[in-house]
């Protein structure tokens, strides 16, 4: 698999994601769309979804529901690409939309792999491949960055590091959407910075690439230590997202 088509199967998915074309994050200029998810979009996006703003580097791409669109329209038509996605300016928008009862929700960053800088790493301790079998027992607080207990279905592959017998370190795939799998790891506190949660990731990619699937990884974008890692283990920096939703639903979160 080209890093070609790997950018080609998340365009994609990101349009099946928001109910636009792939073409559209390719545009150089802003796009909206009425927000829809698509019957192959990512397992884990629940409605509801006010609007979600996406952008590859080329412009904005804006899936909205009807009672914000002409807030979404003035935004982006207001700022640069780019700075849609970044204080002072998204106040702007928060400001407008919190008077209709919604809020900026989720914030993330997505990296792809890049096939042409994939590093060869080694992890420091033993490592071997796991599958749902092995995972009944590891549905615990220290590998919920691998695992989703609340998703148990999608988790299909992972990769751990042993201390003996004893599992320090967990990278997990979890079967998103048909073509992308995402990794989540874990490493114990008491075995960070050895470079294990690289390896791990690293080596869990390949299997995934192997199996004809495209690896992506996701973190916040003030996870400076995960965002560090996906580089390290041969992701590039692909595509971000701004997600708005309800209020209350906002609110839930924060109690």
């Amino acid at each position: 698999m080209t890093n070609k088509e790997i950018l080609e199967i998340a365009l994609r998915q990101s349009a099946e994601d928001n109910g636009c074309r792939a073409e559209d994050f390719l545009s150089d200029k802003n796009v909206v769309v009425p927000f829809m998810l698509g019957k192959k979009a990512r397992k884990y996006y629940k409605e509801p979804i006010t609007c979600n703003f996406v952008t590859y580097g080329n412009n904005v791409v804006a899936a909205t529901s009807d009672e914000v669109a002409d807030i979404v329209k003035e935004y982006i038509d207001k700022f640069e690409f780019y700075h849609c996605f970044e204080t002072p300016n998204m106040n702007w928008l928060s400001e407008r939309i919190e008077k209709l009862g919604h809020k900026v929700c989720f914030m993330a960053e997505f990296f792809l792999p890049d096939i042409e800088k994939m590093p060869e790493l080694e992890c420091p301790y033993a490592t071997r491949i796991l599958g749902p079998e092995d995972f009944k027992a590891l549905y615990l607080p220290q590998w919920s960055n691998a695992l989703c207990s609340a998703r148990k279905e999608l988790d299909v592959l992972g990769m751990g590091a042993y201390d003996g017998d004893k599992l320090v370190g967990f990278a997990g795939a979890s079967a998103d959407c048909d073509d992308m799998w995402q990794i989540g790891v874990d490493v114990l506190p008491e075995y960070r910075r050895n470079g294990i949660a690289s390896a791990l990731t690293n080596m869990l990619a390949k299997e995934i690439l192997k199996r004809g699937k495209v690896p992506f990884y996701c973190c916040a974008w003030s996870n400076v230590r995960s965002a560090r890692n996906a580089i390290r283990s041969g992701f590039a920096p692909s595509w971000v997202e701004v997600t708005v939703k309800p209020a209350e639903v906002v609110d839930g979160m924060n109690k």
